[in-house]
């Protein structure tokens, strides 16, 4: 009640002579009042003046900024709120003075069933209500049926989206009895394990005398990404806890004796196997997915490093074997296309990261004509303000102090971790030392 008063705060102890005396709120607030006070806007002004026209005057920047693109691409996605309201976002992608920028064109609330024709429909007002729709040449959506529909009534190539697409092959193994019947027997042990606060009580206990990590158990989600893949990875770290746990009397009801002498070493086994094999397909999906800008260059070197790994081999255990083919049944058939195979080759070989492993004499070709076929005036546009800054950045060079900042050890990306061994063999070519015109004489008389 001392904030309602107008009574001055008595103070507890002496003050130092140079601060003054403490004042009561409503002398302050006397002081801080002007003759003219600022009225908040309320919400209905808000939401229906202030919001739209701010919203109307960057819709405007957007579509004058838009008419000097001559080409773009986009991202469409339909999604469900909390409320169970449908929205529909489409995000536009284009390159402008060498910089790739994104923007969110809409996100608009649909009422009515999402078929292809009506996905189309949406799609296209949005795109030519900001002037884009004939710059649009390729759209990178799900893999829903309504989405192929929708872009092929558009007329763009569609590009399914990558990430997706690795996490449709890995759900294949949910259909492989071998492999489900499997996991549903360490999925029953883990939800056993959390279903009673005793259980995660005694799981502790166990993981401080093993001296393990002290990590709850994750519980796979069908529609989740790499969700088994983590489940089976904890499991194989929390196994001996959970063996101890299993068989602790604290626990008002021990786990069932046949439900864990079948949890034994062969489950192990097994996860162990499934974790080794299924971490490519992880770190690819995380490769894909957590960079800032992903790009398709990076789709056929992916595919041809899981066709290798996916590959059946002699000594592969059965339960290795099944899982190698259902996820590579699914995958093998995925980006068939003659017009998607053709613009990933040539968005493999301009980027510098894979360009050679798609070096032959026919995508360079095609993307020569392109090059030959393309505007050189915008080209010679774009180039000359990066020689300007080049210089300006030569001329401050020589005026400033030679100065080396420490250099900071970077964390791995998923990409680099994925590429690792193709890296490591190229910079050890690299750092070969050159072989001298006497040596190779040498070695060639001796052939």
């Amino acid at each position: 009640m001392c904030h309602l008063s107008d009574q001055k705060p008595v103070p507890t102890k002496p003050l130092p002579p140079s601060r003054p005396p403490p004042k009561s709120h409503s002398e302050l607030g006397s002081k801080l009042e002007s003759p003219a006070k600022y009225n908040a806007p309320n919400r209905d002004s808000l939401t229906n003046h202030l919001i739209p026209a701010w919203y109307g005057v960057e819709k405007s920047n957007l579509i004058t900024e838009l008419k000097h693109v001559t080409h773009a691409a986009i991202t469409a996605d339909g999604w469900t709120s909390f409320s169970q309201d449908h929205y529909l976002t489409v995000t536009l992608h284009y390159v402008r003075e060498g910089q790739s920028i994104e923007k969110v064109l809409r996100t608009r609330a649909v009422y009515k069933v999402q078929t292809g024709i009506a996905v189309a429909e949406e799609i296209e007002g949005i795109l030519e209500e900001f002037g884009v729709k004939e710059k649009v040449v390729a759209a990178t959506v799900d893999n829903a049926a309504n989405m192929d529909v929708a872009v092929k009534m558009l007329n763009i190539i569609k590009f399914p989206c990558f990430a997706h697409t690795l996490n449709l092959g890995a759900q294949k193994l949910y259909n492989c009895n071998t492999v489900s019947n499997w996991a549903a027997r360490i999925r029953s042990v883990i939800v056993w394990m959390k279903r009673s606060q005793m259980a995660k009580v005694v799981l502790k206990e166990k993981q401080q005398l093993l001296k393990l990590p002290q990590h709850m158990l994750l519980l796979d989600v069908r529609t989740r990404w790499n969700s088994l893949f983590l489940m089976m990875e904890r499991f194989c770290e929390q196994f001996p806890a959970i063996q101890a746990a299993a068989i602790d009397q604290r626990l008002r009801k021990p786990m069932e004796k046949d439900k864990r002498d079948r949890m034994g070493n062969e489950d192990l086994r097994k996860a162990e196997e499934f974790v080794l094999l299924m971490r490519m397909h992880y770190t690819s999906t995380l490769a894909v997915s957590s960079e800032k800008s992903p790009t398709c260059g990076q789709i056929l070197p992916i595919l041809q490093k899981l066709r290798k790994h996916y590959t059946v081999q002699a000594d592969d255990s059965a339960f290795v074997r099944s899982v190698k083919e259902n996820i590579w049944n699914d995958l093998s058939k995925r980006y068939q296309n003659d017009d998607i195979q053709a613009f990933l080759e040539e968005a493999t070989v301009l980027d510098p990261r894979f360009k050679s492993k798609m070096d032959r004499d026919e995508i360079w070709e095609r993307v020569r004509a392109s090059a030959v076929a393309a505007n050189t005036e915008a080209v010679e546009k774009l180039s000359e303000p990066r020689e300007t800054q080049g210089q300006a950045e030569e001329e401050n060079g020589e005026e400033e102090e030679d100065y080396t900042p420490p250099v900071k050890q970077k964390k791995r990306t998923a990409l680099e971790e994925l590429f690792e061994e193709e890296d490591s063999m190229l910079l050890s070519t690299q750092q070969q030392p050159p072989v001298s015109t006497a040596q190779s004489g040498s070695r060639n008389l001796a052939l």
